[in-house]
């Protein structure tokens, strides 16, 4: 079943915001051009379903990349799924032909809506332009989606080697302050990026990794975040832009730095998962440098810096390739496992290609299980 982009109607049934009277009208704001509805919601009236919320922005040359990394989640997931696609105009109709065309039992297993790229009207351009086009859209995913509890951000780059709805059940470890979890940015402190080089305050010894974050967009929503701009604890939709116009000259990794920043503030409210579920070139380029992977296996590949598509790390590009052309409902191992582990061997002139086990370890486990599931 695809959800619908429909225009905000007046809803009866919302939770009210803390400290909200009889006010008159709720102000109109920015986001609420755009919510999900389902053609089996009443007015006001949601249907809970137990799906996993995951959410992406896509722009530029990404639709190739986007569709991979939504392949891997369907190809091994049990739970269902929900996409949530931020995308330029440009790439609506690709998302959804593409999507739709994928076979029953695939496509049986997810829903999916594609939105606009939305930013503040009087401060859209200069968001849009922080580090990457759109990236910056991830900040504002609790303000757009307010009917949605949890969520799942992923980057573009990212693959799913186990499923989705394992790195979903952190939310039920955290804590009562916890309300967003990410791996760290590195291991070791003594050749972080941001332990070395970064100009801005982040959280702990090494800064985190936005590429995989999770979210209880509930709690983020009704938090008043402690900041160094003021004496008076910010709410979310507040604090962004102050902590834009005080850092923008001092960042160099454009939302995530700015993440990095707010929990430097708030350590409290972040859950920090092993790297095994957030694994970059960095983890392995000079050498494996995260423990967790070694013993288990990678989790979740972030193909970032573009490894996918050029010839700099062939064992991050050989898995990209393998999920890429895999056919649906082809032998998961004649068609996944055994061309990537041929194309993995031609790698191990590098460092990522010398630990390959790695990429295939998690891999074979969660291709027996689907097989599994097929019988």
């Amino acid at each position: 079943m695809q959800f619908d982009i429909a225009k905000q109607p007046r809803d009866p049934g919302h939770r009210a915001r803390k400290g909200a009277g009889n006010e008159g009208p709720e102000k109109q704001h920015w986001y609420n051009r755009y919510i999900m509805r389902r053609p089996d919601w009443s007015e006001g009236v949601a249907v809970r379903e137990e799906r996993v919320h995951l959410a992406v922005v896509a722009c530029g040359q990404r639709l190739d990349e986007t569709l991979t990394m939504l392949k891997s989640a369907v190809l091994f997931g049990r739970r269902p799924l929900h996409f949530h696609i931020f995308a330029e105009d440009q790439l609506h109709r690709g998302f959804k032909e593409a999507l739709d065309a994928w076979p029953d039992p695939f496509r049986s297993r997810f829903n999916f809506t594609v939105f606009p790229i939305t930013f503040p009207p009087e401060n859209a351009r200069e968001w849009k332009k922080l580090f990457k086009p759109c990236a910056s859209q991830r900040l504002f995913l609790p303000i757009i989606l307010k009917e949605v509890d949890s969520l799942l951000y992923v980057d573009t780059d990212i693959l799913f080697l186990r499923p989705v709805e394992d790195v979903w059940a952190f939310l039920e470890q955290f804590n009562s302050t916890q309300m967003a979890a990410m791996a760290p940015e590195h291991e070791d402190p003594r050749i972080a990026w941001y332990s070395r080089f970064a100009r801005h305050p982040y959280h702990g010894k090494t800064g985190i990794n936005s590429g995989v974050m999770l979210m209880n967009m509930t709690r983020i929503r009704e938090k008043l975040f402690k900041n160094d701009m003021t004496s008076v604890a910010l709410s979310w939709e507040d604090l962004l832009m102050p902590l834009l116009q005080k850092y923008k000259l001092n960042i160099t990794w454009g939302d995530q730095d700015l993440l990095n920043i707010i929990f430097h503030h708030n350590p409290e409210s972040l859950f920090v998962f092993p790297c095994q579920w957030n694994y970059r070139p960095d983890h392995c380029i000079y050498g494996s440098n995260c423990a967790p992977a070694e013993q288990e296996g990678v989790f979740i590949l972030h193909g970032n810096r573009g490894v996918y598509h050029d010839e700099k790390q062939p064992a991050f590009r050989a898995v990209y390739e393998a999920i890429h052309k895999y056919p649906f409902g082809a032998d998961p191992v004649q068609s996944l496992l055994r061309p990537l582990e041929e194309k993995l061997l031609a790698a191990t002139h590098t460092y990522c290609g010398r630990v390959r086990h790695l990429f295939t370890k998690t891999l074979q486990r969660s291709v027996a299980q689907e097989q599994g599931r097929g019988r």
